[in-house]
């Protein structure tokens, strides 16, 4: 009796493995693709949902996008650029422009307000007095 037990056993135990065999079916394209596309979303390790979301559409289109790209010189300079002028004060958007478009150039810019202390301390150190400290400051605040 046991001896037919276990052979019950063993034939309903190796019928169970060949069915589970067929129960895993190849993945399609598609979902090997997604399978693909999550794996490799995992070792970039997005931190804005938003960043993962646009890489999973791009990769489930075959447009895999690339790694990061390092920034340009250009690129690096508009960055320093914008920082700066965050910081200053700009009596309008003209002001900022031609700020910006110096400081990509590589030339040191002052706003009007930065400008009007330098000159007024270039006129104090030359000790100029009444019309002559008027005239300089003109000349010295047009640049």
């Amino acid at each position: 009796m046991h001896k037919l037990i276990v052979a019950l056993l063993a034939g309903w135990l190796a019928v169970s493995i060949a069915h589970a065999a067929e129960d895993k079916k190849e993945l399609s394209a598609q979902q090997q693709r997604m399978a693909d596309c999550n794996a490799e979303a995992k070792k970039r390790a997005f931190k804005e949902k938003a960043d993962r979301d646009g890489f999973m559409s791009a990769c489930l289109k075959g447009e895999m996008p690339a790694e990061k790209k390092e920034m340009t010189e250009q690129q690096k300079r508009m960055g320093e650029c914008n920082a700066e002028a965050k910081g200053k004060k700009f009596a309008g958007n003209d002001e900022r422009q031609a700020f910006m478009s110096a400081c990509l150039k590589g030339e040191k810019v002052m706003t009007q307000q930065e400008r009007m202390g330098y000159c007024n301390k270039e006129a104090g150190a030359k000790n100029l007095k009444g019309d002559e400290r008027q005239k300089f400051m003109s000349s010295c605040l047009k640049g």
